[in-house]
């Protein structure tokens, strides 16, 4: 497998380039606007024929760079069904997308969002805004439900092998990578809580709004088009 992690600071997201070696066709996951001609650039480098762009939600920090990543290659973007009507390709729980030998299968982990949705690729899976280093994603926007979000982390997710690498679409403080062991074992969210006492404890976040999410949920809505924007 051909894989890179990418980061934008101002939003600390993360962008994966995933690949399969025999065909050189590969996948990028979470894509950033702002960050388009650096991972257009790299897939050049390596030599690789974008297939899809993945969007794991519609974002509220960040604007997706699928629609521009489609008017300048043969990509295809991917959502949710429940997730931007303007993907060329809709995915439920349990579809499986092919680049090349290697496998992704979509797994519905709503809760953050209610089109919130992660893909596992071989020994790794990428999890979006669900489940965080240490932390999951926020209930109290776009759908969110903490009871959604309890049985995604701990029905979907931790029914994962434990050695099952897991890449976020955000990290806060630093980290890049976990296993569903780790987070199963030290979730400060999660860990050892029930139903009951995580929909209490997420009720109480008082989290501020994100920053770009008048801008970004319309556009993302759209596939990463900016309201007037030609692309």
């Amino acid at each position: 497998m051909i894989f890179r992690q990418l980061f934008d600071a101002p939003t600390s997201t993360y962008t994966y380039l995933v690949g399969d070696e025999s065909t050189r066709q590969a996948v990028l996951i979470d894509p950033v606007l702002e960050q388009l001609d650096r991972d257009l650039a790299l897939i050049d480098e390596l030599g690789l024929d974008l297939t899809y762009t993945l969007d794991t939600h519609v974002h509220a920090d960040h604007v997706t760079a699928a629609a521009a990543i489609r008017d300048r290659s043969a990509a295809r973007s991917v959502a949710s069904k429940r997730g931007a009507p303007c993907a060329d390709v809709h995915v439920s729980h349990g579809d499986v997308l092919r680049i090349g030998d290697l496998s992704i299968t979509a797994l519905a982990t709503p809760g953050h969002s209610d089109d919130s949705i992660s893909f596992l690729a071989g020994d790794r899976v990428f999890t979006g805004d669900a489940l965080l280093i240490r932390s999951c994603g926020r209930t109290d926007f776009q759908n969110g439900d903490a009871k959604a979000l309890y049985s995604s982390l701990t029905r979907v997710l931790f029914a994962l092998p434990d050695d099952t690498l897991v890449y976020p679409g955000h990290d806060y403080s630093g980290h890049t990578v976990s296993t569903i062991g780790e987070e199963k074992r030290w979730n400060r969210r999660i860990a050892g809580r029930g139903e009951p006492e995580f929909v209490a404890l997420m009720s109480k976040l008082d989290l501020p709004a994100p920053r770009n999410i008048a801008t970004a949920v319309p556009a993302n809505h759209a596939c990463g088009q900016l309201a007037g924007a030609g692309n």
